[in-house]
């Protein structure tokens, strides 16, 4: 396996092998969980020199998927991503920084509803291998905590226990498989 520090080239995400989700609370006691089933995304990795490195990732919006017919119709709509104005939700990576002998965390700008902020999220390399394709393939499983009123996510309904219905808090989970091209140059 390689070790981080070795890893150089072009990686697209294998949306099929790789997962983008989120956590948030519901009235305060339950988590609730969902993914986004459409995305693509690149990284140009220099292990060696990580701040040569580039990352773009790119969600469709309207491919959120909670398990619920009706909260999903309700995150899609103008009370909280709007897809029909703001289809995507992006993440560039401006930062990297190798942490550990397997870990490593991205600085950049996420974008949702047109609205821009830096975050950092934390991730581990869970190592490479060549499936039985010969793709050579990479895992990375990552976390970040955002607040979704720094995006305009603001809607919400009063609890008569005194709380919300929505946390502020969504924690976004990232399990990464990446394929690298092999004639993409460096």
């Amino acid at each position: 396996m390689l070790a981080l520090t070795e890893l150089d080239g072009m990686y697209h995400l294998d949306p099929a092998h790789s997962s983008i989700a989120f956590v948030a609370r519901h009235a305060g006691i339950a988590k609730v969980r969902g993914t986004f089933e459409s995305f693509h995304g690149w990284a140009l990795i220099d292990g060696a020199q990580p701040e040569h490195s580039a990352l773009l990732v790119s969600v469709k919006v309207s491919s959120i998927n909670s398990r619920d017919a009706n909260r999903d119709g309700h995150l899609r709509s103008p009370d909280f991503f709007d897809v029909a104005r703001f289809p995507a939700i992006t993440f560039v990576g401006t930062d990297f920084r190798i942490t550990g002998e397997n870990l490593v965390e991205v600085d950049g700008d996420l974008t949702v509803r047109d609205v821009t902020r830096p975050v950092r999220v934390s991730f581990e390399y869970e190592g490479g291998a060549k499936d039985p394709f010969g793709n050579e393939r990479i895992g990375f499983t990552g976390s970040t905590t955002i607040s979704r009123a720094d995006f305009g996510l603001t809607w919400n309904a009063v609890l008569e226990t005194g709380g919300v219905l929505v946390s502020d808090a969504v924690k976004l989970e990232f399990e990464v498989s990446a394929i690298k091209q092999a004639d993409a140059p460096h």
